[in-house]
């Protein structure tokens, strides 16, 4: 990928599947799920929820609200989750935020983060909890999560998390036993696919983030065989540019 940045006079590869919000690219759809992450941000409690394929864009989205963030007013922490039961979920929130728990008993944590949600108040900041691939947590975690959004500092909530989930997860919200959590949820978006005619703006937005002066040049037609080819789903589009390096690039001399 060097090579191929290299010649071209690419200031680095524009096409990584890795989610970086600095490529944030503002479609249709992900517009409207920005709008919902700023209303639930306003609201300043509760779940917002965010779910969309695998490599819709769920990830950079918030990153990019987040980049936006003053740190002096808001603390934000991540946790991508595996099949987390109940109690390893509350150790992997106390850690996100940097708080000791290990060899420490329940009751001994939630006193902690309570410490913690409370000193941060009343330092001004608010605290966000961003919860990626949500899916894999069973509903006795969720319910954990529920259980900590219920601290509040001065009649005030002190902790709103953002779940992110592959569409299945919304069948694990569905569940009766999180009631509870479905009435905190404040905003709600499910990303879907970018449109056709949009699929050469996406292109050409991460081509011009690396320095692109139309070379390579893209005919208009390849900007419909790309699209039919990915379904306009950020990274199978990624995946789909990046490519295989084509055998013609002629060797580049390094002074």
């Amino acid at each position: 990928r060097a090579v191929f940045t290299q010649y071209y006079k690419l200031t680095g590869p524009p096409f990584l599947v890795t989610p970086d919000h600095r490529f944030f690219f503002g479609s249709q759809t992900h517009q409207k799920a920005l709008a919902y992450l700023n209303f639930g941000l306003l609201q300043g409690e509760g779940f917002i929820i965010v779910t969309g394929d695998v490599g819709a864009g769920k990830t950079t989205i918030v990153g990019h609200l987040l980049a936006q963030l003053d740190s002096s007013k808001y603390f934000a922490a991540k946790v991508v989750t595996t099949q987390l039961e109940a109690d390893d979920t509350l150790r992997m929130v106390a850690s996100a935020f940097g708080i000791q728990q290990e060899g420490v008993d329940k009751a001994s944590l939630l006193r902690r983060l309570e410490r913690f949600l409370i000193d941060n108040q009343n330092r001004g900041r608010r605290v966000l909890l961003l919860i990626d691939e949500a899916q894999n947590l069973p509903w006795r975690s969720l319910e954990e999560l529920r259980m900590l959004s219920n601290f509040q500092v001065n009649e005030k909530a002190s902790l709103q998390f953002y779940l992110l989930g592959q569409p299945q997860f919304r069948q694990t919200l569905a569940h009766e036993n999180l009631e509870q959590l479905r009435q905190r949820v404040i905003a709600s978006h499910h990303l879907a696919p970018m449109e056709r005619e949009e699929t050469r703006a996406y292109i050409e937005h991460r081509l011009g983030h690396v320095g692109w002066k139309d070379d390579p040049h893209f005919a208009d037609e390849a900007f419909d065989k790309i699209y039919d080819n990915t379904g306009g789903v950020p990274r199978r589009l990624n995946t789909l540019c990046t490519g295989p390096l084509p055998d013609t690039l002629p060797p580049i001399d390094v002074e």
